[in-house]
């Protein structure tokens, strides 16, 4: 059970981890506005959007490599706490806040389970094809 858990958050944290430690160093390069100021630029939300889908991939990667059995429930676990904050996330953004434009967080909730169930058949296949990842694998169980 301690080994679910740790795989669980490790691939939601790595996520929540790199995006905002993305975000801050832009911020201090000034390549986007101070904190709490809007971001209306398409391409600097796009640019957001992108890192934040690639670490989102790598979360759910992580999250299979390190599940002790049945690596896509966690997967799937990972992606649905992603998918309810990320929703959550863009309905505060959308009505209460006025953060930049509507589409942006909308995407992010819409990418957020695909994204991470990509990493997930992303390891998955690596450890299916590589004889060395499956004898590791069987080795731990």
């Amino acid at each position: 059970m301690l080994r679910s858990v740790v795989a669980v958050l490790s691939g939601f944290l790595s996520v929540a981890v790199l995006s905002l430690g993305t975000d801050q160093v832009l911020h201090v390069l000034n390549v986007y506005p101070p904190w709490g100021e809007p971001m209306w630029s398409p391409w600097l939300n796009l640019l957001a959007l992108g890192y934040r889908t690639v670490y989102t991939v790598l979360g759910g990667y992580l999250t299979a490599a390190l599940a002790p059995r049945r690596p896509m429930k966690h997967v799937a676990i990972v992606g649905a706490i992603g998918l309810v904050l990320a929703t959550l996330g863009a309905v505060v953004a959308i009505s209460v806040a006025d953060l930049g434009p509507s589409w942006y967080p909308v995407l992010l909730a819409v990418l957020s389970f695909p994204s991470v169930w990509i990493g997930g058949v992303w390891q998955q296949r690596g450890r299916s094809t590589d004889p060395t990842s499956r004898t590791l694998h069987a080795a731990s169980r």
